[in-house]
């Protein structure tokens, strides 16, 4: 990619005293050596001794790489020039004593090179079976190497050509499509050579076997080389900073756990069932009832109440039709309530399905009989003086009234709060249980999303109560808005906790949507709406992906692209900071302007996610479809210099500008790669958040066009973004500046001088709509605060527990590759922590970057955004200097 067309991987080589000499030899003539145990793409020249049952060699061998013994590197280094390759080539059939038989691994390689196949595997569409997923991963890399399309459970789309498995007993269940042990991957691989190589290599044994396993991770050890500047990193560094990252992230989840406390009064909500329920007449009771004698009926209710004990629910519901007419007394609403709350401690809905089904009948209006929870959002709408209620209610509401529905939605936050702690009790303990929350707000086929339709109709609400009790300071409003923040956040919980044993992603997914339609709800109310909904969300999660959502909504709204990765710091502090500062400089617009743009914006939506209309039908050709290598139209495009397309493309609303291949490289990077100036122009003038400071290995797009000599590219992105790109360094220590004659640095200087000054005069130095930047700021806090509490970053918390690194263990995360670490590191939440404190330790830079608009904001969202960014500076600044960082 930079112009290095020797890349080297190791597979089988033992001696540390060989592999010493051959990194020397790589050193010497400017080679590239790539550590670890699994194959990787961009390795152009495998060294090995002799065939071996390594995933390295069958992925090398079926992507037509060169594979060469270790004497190639040897010579050449005694040459001080790369010799030819074919002498050394690894010959398969030299043993075989017959000329007939062409060696494998020169034929998948020159038919790899001359175009006639892009892999070993082209044209293969795998079913793989196995339940190991080490092995599952191993063997899908191989096939993925060789440009096979592998689907691991029956999710595929296209005709699967191949089953392969290692268990016999499968073998041919599958009958619409051929099924092959294993090592076929290997017998297509070698053909003819296949039987005399199958007697000396086992190429059915698993792969990750402990004895190959050992030999593959002894590859990625490090070797004692002065001054070595490779790529070569110290897997005893890398496994104890994974083990301390991983004990820190235990720590943190215990931690969370301990404060996890169960209600105070839950022990009062479990009785003791007798042995046998005594039976008990409430004929007089029904009498006092049929008189209108209410409040003596409750006396009664309440006299008979004892574990077990349910009384007739038409009583419950006559009663409750008499609270509804409003014409009660207070002592009637408040023994209602306490008979309620005992019938709930003497008989609880936990693991009864008998008490789900009693309180399922008495929390419903006793006129129009639709269920609990429409009567719940009855009580709610007639407390905000909706019409929308299941059937009139007095008007106007008398207070008592009010206050008895607001206690009634307490108690139901309360049975729900019991439920959610009594689910976890029983999960716990292995027991079974059963809920009314479920019963609520789930039916048999949406148990397996967040965004059920009664969920959205809560949310809906909650949107709806925010705006009713927004800046009012009555105590009984308040209330009830902080019950029904309350219950959406145990509600939410609760599907969570049942869920994230099983399916982790998909509990992930569900808090993504549920927040994605929250972000709807809010896209024309007014911004202080926005300011009083977000940060009070309970549950952590919902609340930092709906900051997450709305803030991505405003962006969006107005016409800014912010790139599709996953939520990170870097995400943060890079992407969404510098989109604030363009956000400066927007000027306030009507609410009917609102509107029309959110309409606007979801017939995009529409359009693009496969509606019909005049955008889908110009949609370029191949716009959905990437690549083996993991690129996208707009990657091929760059490479081609086909502008027109590009443009095309960038016109289309949420197009990821800044998306990444496998290996990393992003559209930018391939343009400044092939010497693509009108897509490099494009994208500049077309992509406000586009990433020019993005590296694969260090190479920048500025290091990318000088190491191809596209000089003009590299005047234009240093006349775009200033001198900062020259101050990035590739993984040996060089600046852009450092590849390049005198003569042209000191022409690549004025470029970034011009930037610089074009910059200066571009930024927006004052805030135009402020009430809008007030809300953004708002919502950037709550994401970064959430986000610093969910992904174990505690600078607000307390001093338990502490994450201590020592100097030299912060500058070596701070210099790891990051792609080193997503491939030797076996624990994602490890890897994302790392990544995470690499960007704290580098938040000056992001700091300095801020926009001045920002910095002289007197909003008091804004400012405390940027003292919060100024804390984290400092945290940053703390860990790289070895202090107890908490």
């Amino acid at each position: 990619m930079a112009g290095n067309k020797h890349v080297f991987q190791m597979s089988g080589i033992k001696d540390q005293q060989q592999k010493g000499e051959l990194l020397r030899a790589i050193r010497q003539l400017q080679g590239l050596y790539i550590g670890g145990s699994v194959y990787k793409e961009k390795m152009t020249h495998l060294i090995v001794a002799k065939p071996l049952p390594s995933e390295k060699f069958l992925s090398a061998c079926a992507a037509g790489k060169w594979i060469v013994s270790p004497q190639y590197v040897l010579d050449s280094a005694k040459q001080n020039t790369w010799l030819p390759e074919a002498s050394y080539e690894l010959n398969l059939t030299a043993n075989l004593h017959t000329s007939v038989i062409m060696n494998p691994l020169r034929d998948w390689r020159e038919k790899v090179a001359q175009g006639i196949t892009s892999g070993a595997f082209q044209g293969w569409v795998v079913y793989l079976q196995t339940d190991d997923p080490v092995r599952r991963d191993m063997f899908k890399r191989i096939l993925n190497a060789g440009s096979a399309v592998v689907y691991t459970d029956k999710s595929a789309t296209q005709a699967v050509t191949h089953v392969l498995t290692k268990d016999k007993f499968r073998m041919g269940q599958n009958l619409s499509s051929p099924s092959y042990n294993i090592s076929y991957i290997a017998e297509h691989l070698f053909g003819l050579a296949f039987s005399a190589l199958n007697s000396s290599v086992r190429w059915e044994k698993p792969i990750q076997e402990a004895r190959l396993m050992q030999l593959e991770a002894l590859e990625s050890s490090i070797i004692s080389i002065e001054d070595e500047p490779m790529d070569v990193t110290d897997n005893s560094l890398l496994s104890e900073l994974e083990e301390k990252l991983q004990d820190y992230i235990k720590k943190n989840e215990l931690r969370k756990k301990h404060q996890i406390k169960a209600p105070e009064i839950f022990s009062y909500y479990t009785p003791v069932f007798p042995v046998q329920v005594t039976a008990v007449d409430f004929t007089n009771v029904q009498s006092l009832v049929e008189c209108g004698l209410f409040p003596q009926a409750l006396e009664e209710i309440q006299v008979c109440l004892k574990p077990g004990v349910l009384p007739p629910h038409p009583l419950l519901n006559a009663c409750m039709q008499h609270a509804l007419h409003g014409e009660a007394e207070p002592y009637f609403f408040s023994m209602f309530s306490t008979v309620l709350n005992n019938i709930l401690c003497n008989n609880p809905t936990w693991s009864s399905p008998t008490s789900i089904k009693y309180f399922l009948q008495i929390l419903q209006c006793p006129q129009c009989k639709a269920g609990a929870l429409p009567f719940f959002q009855t009580s709610v709408r007639y407390c905000l003086e909706s019409k929308d209620t299941c059937h009139s209610l007095p008007s106007p509401a008398p207070p008592e009234l009010l206050r008895f529905l607001g206690n009634l939605q307490a108690f139901m936050l309360r049975l729900f709060q019991l439920e959610l702690h009594a689910a976890g009790l029983s999960r716990r303990t292995g027991g079974s249980w059963k809920s009314l929350i479920y019963t609520m707000f789930w039916n048999m086929w949406e148990k397996t999303t967040l965004t059920s339709r009664a969920l959205q109709q809560l949310a809906e609400l909650l949107v709806q109560t925010t705006l009713w009790a927004l800046h009012s300071s009555q105590n009984w409003r308040l209330q009830v808005l902080a019950t029904l923040q309350e219950i959406l956040a145990v509600v939410v919980e609760f599907w969570a906790q049942e869920h994230a044993q099983l399916n982790s992603r998909q509990v992930e997914k569900g808090f993504q949507d549920l927040a994605e339609y929250i972000a709807i709800q809010c896209q024309d109310v007014h911004p202080d709406l926005v300011r009083e909904l977000v940060p009070a969300l309970q549950s952590h999660r919902l609340r930092m992906r709906t900051a997450d959502a709305i803030y991505r909504n405003f962006c969006s709204r107005k016409g800014l692209i912010i790139i599709s990765e996953p939520l990170s710091l870097h995400k943060i502090v890079f992407s969404y900071l510098k989109a604030l500062g363009q956000l400066c400089g927007c000027k306030p617009v009507s609410a009917a302007s609102q509107r029309a743009d959110s309409q606007v914006s979801a017939a995009e939506q529409n359009m693009c996610m496969g509606g019909s209309g005049l955008m889908k039908d110009n949609l370029p050709k191949g716009f959905h479809k990437v690549n083996p290598a993991g690129e996208t139209l707009l990657h091929r495009a760059c490479k081609r210099n086909q502008f027109v397309i590009v443009l095309q493309i960038l016109s289309l609303p949420g197009v990821d500008a800044n998306a990444k291949d496998h290996v990393g490289w992003t559209p930018l990077h391939e343009a400044c790669n092939h010497g693509s100036t009108e897509c490099v122009r494009a994208l500049l003038q077309h992509c406000p958040s586009l990433q020019l400071d993005s590296q694969v290995e260090g190479v920048s797009p500025l290091h990318d066009a000088l190491l191809n000599q596209h000089t003009t590219i590299s005047k234009m992105l240093l006349r775009h973004a200033g001198s900062a790109l020259l101050h990035l360094r590739d993984r040996l220590g060089h600046t852009p500046l450092d590849l390049v004659s005198e003569e042209l640095r000191e022409e690549l200087r004025r470029c970034a001088e011009e930037g610089d000054l074009a910059m200066a005069a571009g930024q927006v130095s004052e805030v135009r709509d402020l009430p809008f930047i007030e809300s953004c700021s708002c919502l950037l806090s709550c994401l970064l605060l959430t986000y610093l509490l969910e992904q174990h970053i505690p600078s607000y918390e307390s001093a338990d527990p502490v994450l201590e690194l020592s100097p030299d263990r912060a500058q070596a995360l701070l210099r790891l590759n990051p792609e080193t670490l997503t491939s030797q590191w076996t624990d994602t939440g490890a890897v994302v922590l790392a990544q995470d404190l690499v960007t704290l330790m580098s938040m000056k830079q992001y700091v300095e970057q801020l926009s001045p608009a920002l910095t002289r904001c007197s909003g008091t969202h804004t400012s405390l955004l940027i003292q919060l960014l100024n804390d984290l500076q400092a945290e940053g600044a703390a860990l790289l200097t070895g202090e107890p960082w908490c």
